[in-house]
């Protein structure tokens, strides 16, 4: 498990908006909702919320990684940051979830299963699926499970033991049921927070929202950020008051 960590209190957010064909738009409204957000929040953003799946402009999408990168790093001072965006690696593209804290990416590996409904295989490579592991920051054990990644059970387990997993997700409206069921469950099976970001654009859900380690969900509906309070001791009764070997 890789660690960076220090002790604090935090508030769970997320986060909820449209991704338009304005790249620099869709980053000024995703930094200024992180300015918004508390100090100590840990601040999940919709799937490639900054350019969406712009495959007429793909090298125009990947290049645009470079420029919010360094924005993000300046504003993740005191917040943690989760999101993904579309990047190339080696002349191959991928998703890359990655984690901003306090100026520097903690954290980052690409999307493990693609979903292949929506072509992503056609203009991406999947990533390693044995780079999907716990990190700790700031005192809290954090997963990453990718959208179409969420369906997987064994990635389940493999984040066995997380405070805190988080799902930056560009899910079909037509299957929201799904969207709702399994981050829900994700949070009962594992016991811990599921902080689920869904785009707010057409084809997608709008079903962000948090849900605790007991069940409780609590859904964004038209607000674009929400917070709740991290309480790592409802992750400790759960998984007491229930023991199925949770450490």
């Amino acid at each position: 498990m890789m660690t960076t960590s220090r002790k604090s209190g935090y508030k769970l957010c997320s986060l909820l908006f449209k991704t338009t064909k304005n790249y620099n738009a869709n980053l000024q409204t995703l930094l200024a909702l992180i300015d918004r957000a508390s100090e100590n929040s840990l601040i999940v953003a919709p799937e490639v919320a900054l350019t969406g799946f712009d495959y007429e402009n793909l090298d125009k999408a990947v290049e645009f990684a470079h420029v919010a990168q360094e924005k993000l790093k300046k504003a993740s001072y005191k917040k943690i940051i989760i999101l993904t965006m579309l990047e190339k690696r080696e002349g191959e593209v991928f998703n890359f979830t990655k984690i901003f804290f306090n100026g520097e990416i903690v954290y980052e590996r690409a999307k493990a299963k693609l979903f292949r409904f929506g072509d992503e295989h056609k203009y991406m490579s999947e990533g390693n699926s044995e780079d999907i592991k716990i990190v700790e920051v700031d005192g809290i054990k954090i997963g990453v499970l990718i959208c179409f990644e969420l369906r997987f059970k064994e990635f389940w387990k493999k984040l066995e033991g997380c405070d805190v997993i988080a799902a930056p997700s560009w899910w079909g409206v037509l299957r929201t049921e799904h969207f709702i069921i399994i981050t829900r469950a994700l949070a009962v099976i594992n016991q811990c927070y599921v902080v689920a970001s869904d785009s707010q654009n057409e084809e997608c859900t709008k079903m962000s929202g948090i849900i605790a380690p007991h069940g409780e969900d609590e859904r964004n509906e038209n607000r674009a950020s929400l917070e709740l309070v991290y309480d790592k001791k409802e992750i400790v009764k759960m998984r007491r008051y229930m023991d199925v070997g949770i450490g």
